[in-house]
């Protein structure tokens, strides 16, 4: 298997977990406040949003990099 296959590939996986995982979010950091019996625990939120058109680009790439790379060795 070659690069530009091995590449094509993985640019393939790469869009389809983007389509998938679009908008993942995770906490950074907890605060606690406590205040004699009062206890409150805080997350800060974040989110990585990726783009949908960013992941329909890669598969196109990777699909198109598979064909012209399957067509040129076959010629």
């Amino acid at each position: 298997m070659n690069l530009i296959k091995i590449a094509a590939i993985l640019l393939i996986v790469v869009g389809a977990l983007s389509l998938v995982y679009s908008n993942l979010s995770y906490s950074t950091e907890i605060y606690e406040v406590k205040m004699g019996l009062i206890e409150q625990l805080e997350q800060e939120g974040q989110e990585c949003n990726i783009s949908f058109w960013a992941g329909i680009i890669a598969l196109e790439i990777g699909s198109a990099l598979l064909l012209l790379g399957y067509k040129k060795v076959q010629t």
